[in-house]
């Protein structure tokens, strides 16, 4: 039946497009280039497996999901995400994910656990016989598959196609990998294809000074860990290929290794290192020992590896002794030790000259990222100890790590990052989905591992037979061999890390491969309802003609998913507009920016971040036209700011009473009232309500007790400010902006009604804090000088 074949292409090519295409996709037009268009790729691709998948069970008039080894770890996981989400401190993000990322978002969730099972439940309905023709396979014919199970397992033959399947998959892996790495190793000696579409010069100059590719490459995936993680991934296939197909394959694993030292990610190398450890071990463990033939295939990738990393290096430094640069350097040191004369070395910190030398300013320290990360986990664990249950929500890190952020965390150099992941998937998942959630994630991954690995000692005992000297079932246990080890390296990447959509992608239908390759699944153990007699699956058609309700159904379906793809895509154009508002404000364009960002809100008025940064730009434009001198205008203008501040302020009402968890909407809040403020001061009180809860909300960062302070002064609590501004250099004893507001209000203090100094102690307080301004944090502060003179006058 045509449908029916019609649907079966369908969920094959789209699977195929996942693989090829979502590593590949990125534009300039959205907020976020890369993982928010990889998501909404994979939203589109799972509605069509989905609808196509469901269309065929209106057809077989039954429901059919194929049971696999992990159906009790993946549906207690995806009862964790519910729970969570249920219980969440914001609703809105558990379910769609982080805005920008939404990866790891419920919806993302399941939309990863329903290609899990529509890849195992739709490859008999793709085979030559039944299901391309759209007969019903004859008894005889049922029998001699049933004939084919041997202890449990279903064997490959040519009549299956997801082996087949399964390796067609993995080969679009690799070209899409050979894209992505030709992509990218360009641009690390400064020339990149995205600069050279974005812009149209094939340089590097698109790029802000946070991302350098000649530093550190990241291609199409975004992020140099990023694209180190999928790059791993697709080492061990490149491996397994050459050691069973062809040893050009080692040209693969040339590119891909060299495109991932070229990111200098350090969790990157090591989940490389672990996999590679696992392959060779499980390689050895099947070859039944160390041979000839195997250090033969094994031989020249090993070569490979350390010609790389000699001329290359590793992203981690103490490995790198013997490598290529690092022996020319000391070669160089050597040699201009030999020719200069030694210069003596000053002790009491002075220059030979006798002049104090001065090391870089407390602003200006980089603070080592495993010492973030290290308080950011102990954040994570601070979060989890208050929700040990169910979490805060799913993805909701970035609010619930304000509530218990360390102190500490305000003396590095990320001190006003903020932080949407734990920089740990583990932790992550403790610190929002709770013990609950985070135990049944390791279930799924510490029950896949134990059974395969069970799986091939139970292959190896049997060895001898016949059946498993065929050359189909060896390259499947290579094959699978290399996902394991694939597979490894995403738990290490994601130790250091978190999961970005494509290696979510490969979490989740990994383990469907190697289910596959060895043979794991038992067609007669599928899930059917209602259960008919017959044991055929996805290629039987029960009658001959289309029914009215299954046609009613169908067009149901159609119609469902065509909605939610418009939808995505109505999203995906209110992202458009907000990026290009969001953008335009940045840069000081608010009236330009105004068009476009109500643009966003009317497409997409049930998100919150289009608002925000909509209620922004009202607050903004209203304070411009208040600020104008235009009598002649005086009234109309008058009437447009007014209700341009209404709307910023009924706006920002709804979005704090809707997510009242959220600190980033209370800080913008307090910039609405401060904005408006500065053309009506009645609004300062409000500022400094909002500012009180934003507090609350994350009572131990440097920024919000700062803007606190300020906002007590200006409200005319200078006592008040005066103590938070204290309490604010005790969280960061290098802030400037705090030093010198303490200053300011210590002199105001000083002064009598007609501007006197009365205090002089406070006085000589005031400036004892500009004196620190110059002495510790920047000697050149104009500012500070300029306060100085005037007071010391």
């Amino acid at each position: 039946m045509a449908i029916f074949r019609l649907c079966n292409k369908i969920i094959e090519y789209s699977f195929y497009a996942l693989f090829l295409l979502v590593p590949l996709a990125f534009t300039s037009v959205t907020s976020e280039l890369f993982e928010f268009n990889k998501m909404w790729l994979t939203f589109i691709l799972t509605i069509l497996i989905l609808a196509s998948w469901t269309t065929k069970m209106i057809l077989q008039k039954r429901i059919s999901i194929q049971k696999t080894p992990l159906d009790i770890p993946i549906l207690l996981f995806l009862l964790s995400q519910i729970i969570s989400t249920i219980f969440s401190l914001d609703s809105h993000t558990s379910l769609w994910g982080y805005y920008s990322r939404f990866n790891g978002g419920l919806l993302s969730i399941f939309s990863y656990i329903s290609l899990y099972y529509a890849f195992v439940s739709n490859f008999e309905g793709m085979q030559t016989s039944g299901g391309r023709s759209g007969k019903v396979p004859d008894s005889a014919h049922l029998d001699e598959r049933r004939g084919a199970l041997a202890g449990g397992k279903l064997l490959t033959g040519p009549d299956l196609t997801l082996s087949k399947m399964v390796k067609r998959a993995l080969y679009l892996s690799l070209a899409s990998g050979v894209i992505v790495a030709l992509w990218g190793l360009p641009s690390h000696f400064g020339f990149d294809p995205t600069c050279l579409i974005f812009r149209g010069n094939f340089d590097v100059s698109c790029w802000t000074n946070d991302f350098q590719p000649k530093i550190r490459i990241f291609s199409t995936l975004g992020q140099p860990n990023w694209m180190a993680a999928y790059m791993a991934i697709l080492i061990p296939i490149t491996l397994a290929l050459a050691i069973k197909k062809s040893k050009w394959f080692l040209v693969l694993f040339a590119l891909f290794f060299l495109d991932l030292l070229y990111t200098r990610s350090q969790s990157g190398f090591l989940g490389l290192v672990g996999e590679l450890l696992v392959f060779v071990a499980l390689y050895f463990l099947i070859e039944k020992g160390v041979k000839k033939t195997s250090l033969k295939l094994l031989l020249p990738s090993a070569i490979i590896f350390l010609i790389i990393v000699f001329f290359v290096g590793t992203p981690i430094g103490q490995l790198n002794l013997l490598t290529f640069s690092s022996i020319q350097s000391r070669i160089s040191s050597s040699n201009t030790k030999q020719v200069q004369k030694p210069t003596p070395v000053s002790h009491s910190g002075l220059s030979p000259s006798g002049s104090k030398t001065s090391g870089p300013s407390l602003e200006n320290n980089i603070t080592g990222s495993q010492e973030i990360r290290s308080i950011v986990w102990k954040g994570a664990l601070d979060i989890w100890k208050h929700n040990p249950i169910f979490g805060t929500g799913v993805e909701t890190f970035a609010f619930a790590y304000y509530q218990y952020r360390p102190a500490s965390h305000n003396l590095t150099s990320e001190w006003n990052f903020l932080y949407n992941k734990a920089h740990n998937e583990y932790l992550n998942y403790l610190a929002t989905t709770g013990i609950f959630g985070l135990g049944t994630y390791l279930f799924i991954i510490g029950y896949f591992l134990t059974i395969v690995i069970l799986n091939l000692f139970q292959d190896l005992k049997s060895s001898k037979t016949e059946m498993l000297k065929l050359v189909q079932h060896d390259t499947n246990k290579i094959l699978i061999t290399a996902l394991l080890a694939g597979y490894v390296s995403i738990l290490v990447t994601n130790f250091f890390g978190f999961s970005v959509v494509i290696v979510n992608i490969y979490l989740f239908l990994i383990p469907a491969f190697v289910f596959v390759l060895a043979e794991m699944l038992k067609p007669e153990q599928e899930f059917i309802f209602p259960r008919s007699e017959s044991r055929i699956r996805n290629y039987e058609l029960r009658v001959s003609k289309i029914s009215l309700y299954q046609w009613t159904f169908i067009l149901f379906i159609i119609l469902a998913s065509s909605f939610m793809i418009l939808n995505l895509f109505r999203f995906w154009q209110a992202d458009v507009s907000y990026a290009y508002g969001s953008n335009l404000d940045r840069a000081g364009n608010f009236q330009q920016a105004y068009p476009y960002l109500h643009d966003a809100v009317s497409k997409r008025s049930d998100e919150p971040v289009f608002s925000d940064e909509m209620s922004i730009n009202d607050a903004v434009l209203a304070a411009e036209l208040l600020s104008q001198n235009k009598p002649e205008q005086a009234s109309q203008t008058a009437q447009l700011a007014a209700s341009l501040a209404q709307e910023a302020i009924l706006t920002s009402n709804q979005i704090v009473a809707s997510h009242p968890n959220n600190v980033v909407f209370w800080k913008s809040r307090v910039r609405i009232f401060y904005t408006l403020a500065q053309i009506d001061s009645r609004y300062l009180p409000s500022a400094l309500d909002a500012i009180k809860e934003a507090q609350k909300l994350a009572p131990t960062d440097a920024n919000i007790s700062y803007n606190l302070g300020v906002l007590y002064g200006q409200n005319g609590d200078l006592d008040k400010g005066i103590e938070v501004l204290q309490n604010t250099i005790k969280l960061r004893p290098a802030y400037r902006d705090a030093y010198y507001a303490l200053g300011l209000f210590y002199h105001q203090k000083a002064l009598d009604k007609n501007g006197k100094v009365i205090d002089f102690e406070l006085q000589n307080k005031a400036i004892k804090q500009m004196k620190y301004i110059l002495d510790k944090l920047l000697p050149n502060d104009a500012s500070a000088k300029q306060a100085i003179d005037a007071w010391e006058r």
